[in-house]
């Protein structure tokens, strides 16, 4: 994301993004991808350990903790191979239970725009795209994408997962590029199940709150 530029004329262009802002769930953290993951990780792991029940033996707790580590690197490994810069995942258990979800935000992907209409542009984008419709968030127009990811054992996906993902247009941007915001979900094993339904209009409730910042 570029800054402000001048033209040849001395006029001042608009300026162009350079991040977001989104307000996340209630019990969920962020992990930056770029620079502060071990941070972020050790941050949520030690209030995790702090729910855990005062009894609970030295060595349970240890094997705990190294697992929850283990697990949120290996998440963020994965999040990091799909160009993402930002993973945000939910940290607090409900009723006991660690929602199965999450969504990223993507490296801002460049994609040739003139002389090609929307279509044109969310195939150059997302070939395999199905379900589609066209959103404007924040003045950036755009599309939603709704879908199932299949398992993928490359990537050590090992079910079906509902994924929707909002691709924008970044604004005043000197060349056209694009942000994803890509969310998942197992639910409980059934991408079309009540539950899944649930966090998938929870998610879309969070997009309703993103927004461009600039510098």
């Amino acid at each position: 994301m570029s800054s402000t530029t001048e033209t040849t004329s001395g006029e001042t262009t608009a300026q162009a993004p350079t991040g977001y802002t989104l307000v996340p769930p209630p019990g969920w953290d962020m992990i930056p991808l770029h620079e502060g993951t071990s941070e972020a990780i050790k941050r949520i792991v030690d209030g995790s350990v702090q729910e855990l029940p005062t009894d609970i033996p030295r060595d349970d707790l240890t094997k705990a903790r190294l697992e929850l580590i283990k697990r949120l690197k290996k998440v963020a490994r994965q999040a990091r191979e799909a160009r993402a810069m930002d993973l945000h995942l939910p940290v607090e258990r409900i009723d006991g239970v660690a929602l199965p979800a999450s969504f990223i935000i993507s490296e801002p992907l460049s994609a040739p725009a003139l002389g090609m209409d929307a279509g044109m542009v969310l195939s150059s984008l997302r070939p395999d795209a199905s379900q589609s419709e066209e959103v404007t968030i924040d003045g950036a127009a755009g599309f939603r994408v709704d879908g199932v990811a299949q398992p993928d054992s490359a990537r050590e996906v090992e079910h079906p997962s509902r994924r929707i993902e909002y691709i924008l247009q970044i604004p005043n941007s000197a060349t056209p590029r694009w942000l994803t915001v890509s969310f998942s979900t197992i639910a409980d094993g059934r991408p079309d199940s009540e539950m899944a339904e649930i966090l998938v209009e929870l998610f879309d409730a969070v997009m309703t709150t993103f927004r461009w910042s600039y510098a």
